[in-house]
């Protein structure tokens, strides 16, 4: 299996300092938009997914926007959506502003507390890591031998490779950090996940 994972694009909500999962995401920017159809215009010109049997996306509005501006260059019907691709859900912080959400709920240590919901109703870092890991195995169970895109978001491509390499949280000692329209690529075989490309925004190095 080939599993592409793409980061959405620029999201209104980070300019404006909010948490935001389905409820509180407004979707992206015009640079969001701009990233997302220069990706386009790679794939279509490259044709390095027109193996793509499979367009996946987060329900989260700033994912979907970005898999619809890649559908049209994919070779594909539709794009399926599916909540396991989600960043971490926030409960109920969902909307907040950052700063209300630190006044209210107080720092969110992963390494110290990871059992501890990010706010009430909403996800531990522990269920996140079972989420994500459960996703990319029923992905792999699923499509075995083909290849799967799905566009995401950041937290999911961090988790997936801290969860597969059995890395811990550092903490703050270093981080990974997935741009906007970046390539992320696993492949699998044998039982086994193969990191193949991080990061990768060739696409966006002009705009």
């Amino acid at each position: 299996m080939r599993l592409v994972l793409i980061c959405h694009g620029e999201s209104e909500h980070l300019s404006r300092g909010l948490v935001a999962c389905n409820a509180g995401c407004t979707g992206l920017t015009d640079c969001g938009f701009a990233q997302a159809r220069a990706l386009a215009e790679r794939l279509r010109a490259s044709g390095e997914l027109g193996d793509c049997a499979e367009l996946l996306s987060s329900p989260v509005l700033r994912a979907r926007q970005t898999a619809a501006v890649l559908a049209d260059v994919l070779p594909v019907a539709a794009v399926e959506e599916d909540c396991g691709l989600c960043e971490l859900h926030p409960g109920d912080a969902d909307g907040l502003p950052r700063e209300d959400y630190g006044a209210r709920y107080g720092a969110f240590d992963l390494p110290a507390f990871p059992d501890r919901p990010f706010g009430p109703g909403g996800e531990s870092w522990n269920q996140v890591v079972a989420r994500v890991r459960g996703t990319m195995d029923r992905l792999a169970g699923r499509c075995t031998g083909q290849t799967v895109v799905a566009v995401t978001h950041a937290g999911f491509i961090v988790v997936s490779i801290l969860e597969l390499f059995g890395i811990s949280p550092s903490g703050g000692r270093a981080w990974l950090n997935p741009r906007p329209t970046a390539l992320t690529e696993w492949s699998r075989s044998g039982g086994i996940w193969r990191l193949e490309r991080y990061n990768d925004t060739f696409h966006v190095s002009k705009l």
